[in-house]
Parts: structure tokens; sequence; C-alpha cells
């Protein structure tokens, strides 16, 4: 049988008090519904990241295919972060008025029938257009999810659950890789992102069935902009929110970078793979499904600032590796690149949970505003270093991302141990 435990949010409010605080029905490690709830957000999770990334192998093919550059192929995945990013402004807010649970279910059931219709493009133009509208779409999934992990999950165990759905990202951003990969290389880029697409669709009825109805949402009767405007302001005011948005969007702007171009020096000489080979290597994802999970955990023991930080120098050590010529060195590089950034993503949206006591979908959107605000940004520059410089360059420019998100996170240990 399920516990629940009437909690307080005071530790992380200080305007919130005993008597004021909202009892909490929480959900509790151990029980049945909090592996209910685990399994349906690593489901979402995944749904969500082989949407937004099975078109990342596919790059080199876009290029050759619409006769376009590295820089521009790369904006097949920047438009679709870029609309996430403003999108998630909008779900964050809407979702206080129509409830987590629906919202994640129609989000993911609309973003697999557009995946579903890329294979049918017939031109550069509509693929843009359509990969922006599943951006868009797909908003409603990440920002609600945190939200509603942080509202469902007692504090105790949120460090794990949390990991699960970081988890549940990582294992999405791999198979969307890989599986896209492998397909396009024994049909077309067209089969493999209509086939991924009605995979995820499915996977999208399994998860509303295993989702528990949210048991401490309230909800908004109205749209209230003046609400929004101030709840959003009021986390950027805060003393450590910030800073966490900062590594979010950093880190992020880095690690899809790595990604993006890792792609073209592969194809090319001295390596010249092949899209199976491409998408296998892309299987380190594996890595980052480990690093999330254990992360969730040790964050419960030892606190968020060390974990975070051993991240991110994982991060800039993996960044250092690909700069060696050998293709062991590189597939190595990348593997540690995977595992650095999932441990500090982990870590990072975890937190934003805990710092926003209130409006915690507002928080998280910000979050994830700054995330995919810098995949979209440092996915299309990083294409102007490969034109200049080649890997020495991207490796310079993503280094310097992963340096300022360092710093931020040093700031935070100091500041808000814990």
């Amino acid at each position: 049988m399920d516990k629940s435990t009437p909690s307080s949010t005071t530790d992380t409010d200080p305007a919130m008090t005993p008597a004021t605080a909202p009892a909490m029905t929480w959900t509790e490690r151990g029980t049945s519904t909090y592996r209910r709830t685990s399994i349906a957000l690593f489901l979402a999770g995944f749904v969500t990241f082989t949407l937004v990334y099975d078109v990342q192998p596919l790059l080199p093919e876009f290029a050759t295919d619409f006769q376009v550059s590295a820089a521009t192929s790369s904006l097949a995945l920047s438009v679709t972060t870029a609309a996430l990013a403003i999108a998630i402004l909008c779900a964050g807010a809407g979702s206080e008025m129509f409830g987590r649970r629906g919202l994640m279910f129609a989000s993911m059931c609309v973003a697999s029938l557009l995946n579903i219709a890329q294979a049918i493009v017939p031109d550069w133009q509509s693929l843009l257009v359509i990969r922006a509208l599943e951006g868009i779409v797909l908003g409603g999934v990440p920002a609600v999810a945190m939200a509603y992990l942080a509202e469902e999950i007692h504090p105790k165990g949120l460090g794990l659950t949390m990991g699960l759905y970081v988890g549940g990202t990582a294992f999405g951003g791999m198979a969307g890789r890989v599986l896209s990969g492998i397909i396009a290389e024994y049909t077309s880029w067209r089969w493999s992102l209509g086939i991924i697409g009605a995979i995820d669709l499915l996977m999208t009825f399994a998860f509303i069935v295993l989702l528990p109805p949210s048991r401490n949402f309230e909800r908004q009767l109205k749209f209230d902009a003046g609400y929004h405007l101030q709840a959003w302001a009021g986390h950027l005011k805060h003393s450590g929110l910030p800073y966490v948005f900062m590594i979010g969007g950093l880190s992020m702007g880095a690690f899809v970078t790595v990604y993006n171009y890792a792609a073209f020096r592969l194809v090319g000489p001295p390596y010249e793979l092949n899209q199976t080979q491409l998408g296998a290597i892309f299987a380190v994802y594996l890595f980052g499904i480990v690093a999330s999970s254990t992360a969730g955990a040790m964050v419960d023991r030892v606190g968020r600032g060390p974990v975070l930080i051993t991240g991110l120098a994982i991060m800039l050590a993996g960044i250092a590796a690909t700069l060696l010529h050998p293709l062991f060195w590189v597939i190595t590089g990348i593997a540690l690149v995977t595992i650095g950034f999932f441990v500090s993503h982990s870590v990072a949206s975890g937190w934003v949970g805990r710092m926003a006591a209130n409006t915690k979908g507002h928080a998280a959107s910000l979050y994830l505003l700054a995330y995919y605000t810098g995949s979209s940004i440092a996915g299309w520059v990083g294409g102007w270093f490969w034109a200049v410089e080649g890997w020495l360059a991207v490796a310079a420019f993503t280094g310097l991302l992963i340096a300022g998100a360092l710093a931020a996170g040093l700031h935070l240990a100091r500041t808000h141990p814990g």
C-alpha cells in the first residue's frame, strides 16, 4: 500500500511558514505509485528525446540531399530546440491551467505524428517548418515533467526519480540517434523518421496508462499574465536559480555542438564511417543512462554541489580526449562528454525543483528555456567554428562553454551547499 507523508515546503522558501505552507500528499520511494511514476516519466523522456535527436546523425545526409552546408543542415536540430525553448515557457504556464498529465500526453501524441509527417516532406524548407512545429508541441513535456515530479515525489526520493527521468531522456537520445542511423543505412532517412515516429506513438499510450493523476497540483482557473510574469520574475531574482539556468544552457550547448559536428568529422577522412557505424558510436549514450541514475542517488547521499562539479569536469576531460586522432580516443572523449553532461543535467534539473518551492512549472520552464536556447545557438554557431578550423576550433569553443558552467557550479557549491 502506498505511503503518503504530509509535509511542508518551508525548507526551500523562507516566506513560507509552518502555519501557511500547504500540506503535501507525497509519493514515497518504494511504493507501487512511485514505481509507476518512475516508469511513465522514463517513457516521457524517451519519447521526447528520440523525436528531438533522431535527425542528428542524419545531418550529413541532409547536407547531401538538400545541397546545404554543415551549419545550415544543423538547423534541422536547432529550429526544433529553439522552438522547444520558447514553447516551454507557454507549456509551463499552460500546465498550471490544464494539468500536467493531460498536457504531456497530448504533446507526445502530436509530436509523434509530426515525426511521421517528416517522411514525406518535398523540400528543405518544409522539413524545417515541421521540425519547428515538433519543437513547439514537445514544449509540453520537459518542464511539465520536472514540475510533476517535484510536486508529487517526496524530497528524499526526488533525486533518484529525477535521475530516472533524465535517464529516459538519455536512452531516448541514444535510441533516436542509433536507430535513425541504422534504419537510414538500409532504407532512407525518410523511412527512418517515419518508423521512429510510429514507435513513439505506441509508447505514448503506455505512458498515459502508467502515470497516476496529480495529487498535489493546484489548478489555476484562468490565464493571468501578471501571475505568470510575477512567477518568472521571482525565480530570476532567486539567489541561486539563475546560476542553475546558466549551467543548463552552457553545458547543453557544448554537448549538442560536440554531437553535431562529430558526425561530420567521423563520416569524413580519415575515419569515413557509414551511417550504421556512426549510429553505433552514439550508443555511448548508454553511459549517460547509467550516469544520470547514479548521479541522482549520489545527490541524495553527498549533496548536489560536488556531484555537479564532477560532471562538468568529466565533460572537459572528454572534450580534451576528442582532440586525439585515434578513433578509440575520439569515441572515449564522446563517451566522457556524455557521462559528464547527464550527471550535471540530472543534478541541475533536480536542483531547480528543490530551490523553487512555489510555481515549480515556471522555474522548470526557465531552466529549460536556458537549456534549449544554449542548444540552439551553440549548435548552430559551432558550424562556423567547424567551417573555419575544423574540430580544433569546435573543441576550443565547447571547452569555453563548459568552463563558464564550471564557474557557475563552483559559485553554487559555495552559496547553496546541500
